[in-house]
């Protein structure tokens, strides 16, 4: 029997930890880098170095694969309808994709939809700008439709005059109110082109500076009534848009309900506890998916499970607190993507598990944290178990003074 090869287009974290779940499968993994020395591309060896931009490149790439899919969405819509009507599997489909590549276009396709919207409009003009301040007042958010992401090309509209100047740089904008929520959520579904779907926790998340800092599954305090309400908007969408692979749904909660913020069809950083703390993880499911397998329980495995982003700060050596972390507390698992090391670039990530909320976050913080050089509790409390495992680590060969400052 000959395994089929799965062809990633774009070569960061998330194509590099699509690669161990492939392995485990027994699939071949191929990617489209941007770079030599991508993520992905430091870790799988069937890498090609290309412009995903570019159609010639996609096309050669595509012969070389059964199915394609995506580490990120900036993939021009065209080429892929190209890709397909040359009868290439690319999954999710262009038709799918297109709502988590134009804000706009999901916008109005979840108005079609019924499910909640925040009050939005497209802004062509100043004056679009000042019909929209006048309903939902100032400030509001701008946002470019396309090719924005943790937090870039987003805007906080204090005064009008702000508008005239992006929209010389961006012709069209999506104008969204300013919710104000008490917290995000978010929730992972996936589906397969048979139409099977598997859908996670609801989660808790925070954000710093708008890049996700942090993911509490369960979300904790959710209603079972508003989880339910969340599950069944996330499965509409789903289904209505069609979407192979998992897709991640994020979400203001207010006082009546929920909003939806935006759509991320691929693996995404709300869905990284799913490496430690699921029976499937996002990363092994969106394979399953994309290959029409059946697919993989989204089970906890214990009570809580928290991921914590490790943001660069001041420190580029990684690797000495890593270990350090490593030998206070071997019960973390941390997760890191080859990248060099920038104020607030995600470098990595920690996940923690257990049955104590207040504990398996502290824990992750401080080791997330301590590995990107930022000063947090140096001695968080740990269970027992663990904190006898971080003393006495076997066989282990531990660093110079393992529990010093971590």
């Amino acid at each position: 029997m000959t395994f089929p090869t799965i062809g990633v287009i774009g070569g960061g974290q998330l194509a590099r930890m699509l690669a161990p779940a492939a392995e485990a499968l027994g699939v071949r993994f191929a990617v489209l880098a941007e770079t030599a020395d991508a993520p992905a591309a430091q870790v799988i060896h069937d890498v090609v170095v290309g412009d995903y931009t570019d159609f010639a490149t996609l096309k050669a790439f595509a012969e070389t694969v059964d199915v394609i899919t995506f580490d990120h969405e900036h993939v021009p819509p065209e080429h892929l309808e190209a890709l397909v009507a040359a009868g290439h599997a690319v999954r999710p489909g262009p038709q799918a994709l297109i709502f988590a590549q134009d804000k706009i276009l999901m916008r109005r396709r979840m108005d079609e939809l019924g499910l909640p919207n925040p009050r939005w409009a497209e802004i062509t003009s100043v004056s679009d700008a000042e019909a929209f301040a006048a309903e939902v007042g100032l400030p509001f958010i701008l946002k470019t439709p396309r090719g924005g992401y943790d937090g870039k090309g987003v805007r906080v509209i204090s005064s009008l005059d702000e508008v005239g100047e992006w929209l010389r740089e961006v012709p069209v904008l999506l104008a969204e109110e300013k919710v104000d929520f008490t917290r995000e959520l978010a929730v992972m579904v996936g589906r397969s082109p048979m139409g099977q779907t598997a859908v996670w926790p609801v989660v808790e998340t925070w954000q710093q500076d708008g890049v996700c800092k942090e993911a509490i599954a369960p979300a904790p305090g959710l209603s079972g009534d508003k989880a339910k309400e969340i599950t069944e908007a996330v499965l509409t969408v789903a289904g209505a848009l069609d979407v192979t692979g998992v897709m991640a749904m994020e979400m203001f909660e207010t006082p009546d309900g929920f909003l939806i913020n935006e759509f991320a069809m691929r693996p995404h950083n709300t869905g990284h506890w799913t490496q430690d703390g699921s029976v499937t993880s996002q990363f092994e499911q969106h394979l399953r998916a994309v290959l029409d397998l059946p697919l993989g329980s989204p089970e906890a495995r214990e009570d809580v499970s928290v991921m914590v982003n490790i943001l660069g700060a001041e420190h580029e050596d990684l690797y000495q607190p890593y270990l350090h972390v490593m030998a206070h507390d071997p019960a973390v698992k941390v997760h890191l993507y080859g990248k060099g090391v920038r104020p607030g670039r995600k470098v990595g990530h920690v996940n923690a598990y257990g049955d104590d909320r207040e504990l398996v976050l502290a824990r992750a913080r401080h080791a997330a944290d301590f590995i990107a050089g930022v000063d947090t509790d140096p001695h968080p409390r740990m269970p027992e178990a663990t904190a006898s495992a971080a003393a006495t680590p076997t066989n282990l060969t531990a660093p110079n003074n393992p529990g010093e400052g971590a």
